[in-house]
């Protein structure tokens, strides 16, 4: 079974030790492989996806499928990249709570952000869902995004540097095949932190999370976010409420997601594959420039 070292991290503002062990991060299953070797019996490694309800102040507010690890930096990044807080003083306290059917976070959090969570929740009232994520309204998928500050695009040989050292911060996706990775790189191409998720927005999330509980307010500064998968709108839209300037994705931006970038004044990168790019989105161009 697979153990990563920062699953096991205690959590930064309380820990329910009365809980039960989390799940495993990876599970065992045996397969019978068609083709080379007929008839081949053999064991596969296969990612656990469990459900994670997100509860504020005793009351659950989305359920996320999620990899059972690194779940106290998914609570505060989730929490700050979806509007919930707009600090980590802010997340009081979180226990996690496994159970049969999942797990619980369960956060304790300032009032005011409680208050306005409630207002909002209470205003959604009666209204259709569009099951983006646990969104209820289609007024809140697009967020009316603020501006970060605007960093020089990556030099080539760092997007590079970045790409390449990418797997070796997925030892899930190493193993499984089913994990995406999320990584904050210098301004060299080294990476400096990863997490990984089955699903693409836990990982930003982690990374988010993680970034603040251990950088505060520098968390985002000279440096860009690499993901492994392709960057959809809710990918820029994490990204630029927290700063940061710079996403690079491995895979294609979607429209709405370069018009976010270029609102926002970030930079976007796509299709970041070995000795080749594409920049959808420059900070530092006029709204003129980066009109689409």
């Amino acid at each position: 079974m697979h153990t990563h070292s920062s699953s096991q991290r205690a959590v930064a503002v309380a820990d329910d030790s009365t809980s039960s062990a989390s799940p495993p991060t990876v599970s065992e299953v045996w397969v019978s492989v068609r083709g080379g070797v007929e008839g081949a019996q053999s064991h596969d490694l296969v990612a656990e996806e469990i459900p994670v309800a997100m509860v504020y102040n005793g009351v659950s507010h989305a359920v996320m499928m999620a990899s059972p690890c690194d779940l106290e930096d998914f609570a505060l990044g989730f929490s700050i990249s979806e509007g919930i807080l707009q600090r980590p003083d802010q997340l009081f306290s979180v226990e996690i709570r496994p159970g049969e059917e999942g797990i619980e976070v369960d956060m304790h959090i300032a009032g005011d952000c409680y208050a306005r969570l409630r207002e909002q929740r209470r205003n959604m009232t009666g209204r259709t869902g569009c099951g983006l994520c646990g969104t209820e309204s289609l007024a809140h998928v697009v967020r009316t995004l603020g501006r970060v500050v605007s960093q020089p695009l990556p030099d080539d040989g760092a997007v590079q540097i970045a790409l390449q050292d990418l797997k070796q911060h997925q030892p899930l996706q190493q193993q499984t095949g089913a994990t995406h990775g999320a990584a904050w790189c210098d301004a060299q191409g080294r990476i400096v932190q990863a997490r990984e998720d089955v699903g693409r927005h836990n990982a930003l999330d982690k990374l988010i999370g993680a970034r603040l509980r251990e950088q505060g307010d520098q968390a985002f500064i000279n440096g860009f976010a690499l993901i492994s998968s392709r960057a959809s709108f809710e990918m820029v839209q994490k990204s630029a409420s927290v700063g940061i300037g710079t996403l690079v994705a491995v895979s294609a931006p979607t429209a709405l997601a370069i018009r976010d970038a270029r609102k926002s004044g970030m930079n976007l990168i796509g299709f970041a594959r070995p000795g080749r790019h594409v920049i959808y989105a420059r900070g530092n161009e006029t709204a003129q420039e980066n009109a689409l």
